[in-house]
């Protein structure tokens, strides 16, 4: 990898023109056409007959790419008026005339997409998705739930990462079986001492070691730092299945990310995800009623990667004089994000809960004793 940054040339981004009134037409979600914003002009998207391929991690050292950090931001110049717009993102609108700006990734010193998964929620969907999870919170202010509109809404594609390996673990632990054995004990009984027995319940535990083995297929990992990870992770899963060969034309109209979380460093997370999985494996593979993993190590083989763009509406809207985020899966309406409480409210459940705690005891007390 060069350590030279690379310089932001000026370039033209790719154009789709409107066959009927030739301003650029934008992706229509939950469509497989490009829509005019003008004259509502409809143009059928094109397969390529191209596929989504897996790429090789061991040859990932070998291909010439620059670091996120070594890449400068693009500069466009509109094809419908003439602007020049500097940005790091892979596509966006024109700042002037709200034309389509998707740079072309041939171009491009970073790893390009191989696949992306199309919004299938326009933005109307969208906005009744967020109105759903706001009506829909628990101990939130009244106020919360007269928030319909967000203060801005945009379509934004987010890369990810994701991993096929094939893994091989041996492990060392222990395994525990439950067993029983007879206890005797005393008790007082009306000031008369009785001895009674009881089962007791207790664990034996026996080395254990062996191999399992599973293959992993698409473990995805956020390739952005632009967003809030723990949001994001919670809008899985993905229909991964319903993605398409990547083509610019899904990006016309909306925003689209370029990575910064380079594939190695994505690849070590992946790891953690596949470990827990394999830890589960281990268990199930020593038996018995409970289990110790002591040590777990995992060879990986025939590992792949690819570059994937997911859809996510990113909405934020104002409380309290305060913005708050919310994320919205693009394909299935799934809704994440932050939220105000009521104290007020908060106070009242638990007062109520502990008259309810309450109220048990008296009655238990009451009918314990007559």
């Amino acid at each position: 990898m060069s350590d030279q940054t690379t310089p932001a040339a000026s370039a033209a981004p790719q154009s789709f023109p409107c066959t009927s009134c030739g301003a650029r037409v934008e992706f229509a979600p939950g469509t497989n056409t490009l829509q005019c914003p003008y004259c509502g002009h409809q143009q059928n998207i094109q397969a390529t007959g191209a596929r989504i391929q897996e790429h090789s991690f061991a040859q990932l050292a070998h291909k010439p790419r620059r670091s996120a950090q070594q890449m400068a931001a693009y500069r466009l110049v509109c094809q419908q008026c003439g602007a020049h717009t500097e940005s790091s993102a892979l596509s966006q609108k024109c700042q002037f005339c709200a034309a389509p700006l998707v740079a072309d990734t041939s171009e491009d010193h970073q790893i390009a997409p191989e696949a992306v998964l199309p919004f299938a929620l326009d933005r109307s969907a969208a906005r009744d998705a967020l109105r759903t999870w706001v009506k829909s919170r628990w101990f939130a202010p009244n106020r919360l739930k007269k928030v319909t509109e967000a203060e801005s809404t945009k379509s934004t594609y987010v890369p990810h990462w994701t991993y096929d390996s094939h893994t091989t673990s041996q492990y060392q632990g222990e395994r525990g079986d439950y067993y029983y054995v007879t206890e005797t004990y005393t008790v007082t009984v009306n000031g008369n001492t009785e001895t009674r027995t009881r089962q007791v319940r207790k664990i034996r535990w026996s080395p254990a070691a062996g191999r399992v083995s599973r293959f992993f297929d698409d473990v995805l990992v956020i390739g952005s730092r632009h967003v809030t990870h723990e949001q994001l992770s919670e809008l899985e899963p993905w229909p991964l299945n319903h993605a398409q060969p990547y083509q610019p034309t899904y990006l016309a109209g909306h925003h689209t990310l370029r990575y910064d979380v380079e594939p190695e460093a994505g690849f070590e997370v992946a790891k953690q995800k596949m470990a827990k999985v394999i830890d589960g494996d281990c268990r199930r593979d020593i038996g018995g009623d409970q289990q110790r993993v002591h040590q777990v190590n995992t060879a990986h083989a025939k590992t792949t990667y690819k570059l994937m763009l997911l859809p996510v509406w990113i909405c934020c809207y104002l409380f309290a004089g305060k913005n708050w985020q919310v994320l919205i899966n693009g394909q299935t309406g799934e809704v994440q994000g932050a939220r105000p409480y009521s104290v007020a409210k908060i106070a009242t459940a638990v007062t109520a809960g502990l008259l309810v705690v309450a109220l048990i005891i008296f009655l238990f007390v009451i009918n314990g004793n007559p």
